[in-house]
């Protein structure tokens, strides 16, 4: 009986789920995070980094928690209920700001901004609504594609860019 011959298989032959095939495999269509989109390379327009998001969803963060604790100061926050309260805190005020102005507090602080794709770029109610509570699950928000659109993007139809 001869041996099978199998070829290795790596992430690169598999591709990423969210990617399809060749997505371990480097983008030669595109020269940059953005280009498939039709944005520009940098500056003013550019997709905004993943350190920037970061920062910016930290500022969000402890505002909520600030808030919080001014609107709510009888809850106990050494318990897992103080989570929830600060959570909803959080997904209330990223909403309201992200819909009255397309970019939350820490966005507006780091110099990006939440657009859709297509004719209105203004983010509307239903679209702040979906993008952030996919965004409050976390999960959502750490899977991207390669123009750094995390799944609760990809589901408004929203892209964060640089404001400046």
């Amino acid at each position: 009986m001869r041996p099978i011959s199998v070829a290795p298989v790596d992430r690169r032959t598999l591709g990423g789920w969210l990617e399809g095939p060749g997505g371990g495999v480097p983008d030669t269509t595109q020269d940059y995070k953005g280009q498939r989109l039709g944005l520009p390379a940098d500056g003013t327009g550019a997709v905004a980094g993943v350190g920037r998001r970061l920062a910016a969803i930290t500022v969000d963060w402890f505002a909520a928690v600030f808030i919080s604790r001014l609107l709510f100061p009888g809850v106990d926050y050494a318990t897992q209920s103080s989570s929830i309260v600060v959570l909803a805190t959080f997904a209330v005020v990223v909403i309201v700001l992200t819909w009255l102005s397309g970019a939350s507090l820490g966005q507006r602080l780091l110099g990006i901004q939440v657009v859709r794709l297509g004719a209105n770029p203004r983010p509307g109610l239903v679209t702040a609504v979906v993008r952030t509570l996919l965004l409050s699950l976390v999960i959502p928000a750490v899977i991207f594609d390669r123009d750094l659109r995390g799944l609760h993007d990809k589901a408004a139809g929203t892209v964060v860019l640089r404001a400046r």
